[in-house]
């Protein structure tokens, strides 16, 4: 064999290399994600009760989904949950990121400080939490033994607050993430426009309202994206933490949809309801991807 064809063959391995590695996990994502998407969206068209049923029913289980008052419970609670752990999260984070970046002493062990909770799985957020609100064992029991005897905080046990006890939760594990993201952000600013600014007279809230704060629009949208797809597939969390109740208070989407299609056998309804958390999440993640690829051309 000549040296050419060696050489050749030697280029067409080094190419094909990557890919051949590659292609078991690619084979595996396809089929375990989109794969079971495609099955997901099928089954929110048929009968399917406590097994999969091939009888096409059309429309019927989303004009079914709609008309329960569970579902309509799990919107509006989504609604309050994500425009609060969203809003607070990002507040939180950007206070933290702004205080990080003022070059404090001691920066290296608050940083880890705030990342930690992020660390945690939701499980554990959830079953902790669950642990400081109850009344009985967690902060109210320890302050009235204390002495403080009126303090009361039941909010876990009141269906008017119970969903707030969620947001402190979320908050708390991810704001320090989104400080992380700000921070980067506000590390990636040029100094020298911010020195233009202050010897123009601009004063530190006009210098962060007008020049940090807009260009830290791509770290806003990042963690904005982030949150909200966090806050439509929260599960985990309420699970430990309230349970989706008292009653069906805390009840969100994924509650929702898991406990119809495994606890309740209506299959054809909790894909519905997925199908439709699905869709909100895509139209969070594709304008987002698009104007990012958009930027980039």
């Amino acid at each position: 064999m000549s040296g050419s064809a060696q050489a050749d063959i030697r280029t067409r391995l080094q190419e094909w290399l990557p890919k051949l590695v590659l292609a078991p996990s690619f084979a595996v994502t396809l089929f375990f994600v989109y794969g079971f998407i495609l099955f997901t969206i099928l089954l929110s068209f048929t009968g399917s009760k406590m097994l999969p049923l091939w009888t096409f029913v059309g429309w019927k289980n989303y004009r079914s989904l709609w008309a329960l008052d569970n579902w309509h419970t799990a919107i509006a609670n989504i609604g309050v949950f994500a425009s609060l752990y969203i809003g607070f999260s990002m507040a939180i984070g950007l206070m933290l990121a702004i205080f990080l970046d003022q070059k404090i002493r001691g920066e290296g062990m608050l940083r880890p400080i705030y990342l930690y909770p992020m660390a945690l799985s939701f499980i554990v957020t959830g079953t902790a939490w669950k642990w400081f609100l109850d009344p009985g064992i967690g902060l109210e029991h320890i302050l009235q033994q204390w002495g403080w005897t009126s303090f009361q905080f039941g909010w876990i046990k009141d269906g008017r607050y119970a969903i707030y006890c969620i947001v402190l939760a979320a908050v708390w594990q991810t704001s320090g993430f989104v400080m992380s993201m700000f921070l980067a952000g506000l590390r990636g600013i040029d100094n020298e426009i911010l020195k233009a600014a202050q010897i123009d007279g601009a004063s530190t809230w006009q210098l962060y309202r007008r020049i940090v704060i807009p260009l830290l629009r791509p770290a806003f949208m990042s963690a904005f994206v982030i949150l909200a797809h966090l806050a439509v597939k929260s599960y985990d969390l309420v699970i430990a933490l309230t349970g989706g109740g008292p009653g069906r208070d805390t009840e969100l989407p994924a509650t929702f949809m898991y406990s119809y299609t495994f606890t309740r056998n209506q299959m054809g309804i909790g894909a519905s309801s997925a199908v439709i958390m699905l869709m909100t999440v895509a139209a969070i993640m594709v304008p987002y991807i698009y104007a990012e690829l958009k930027e980039k051309k």
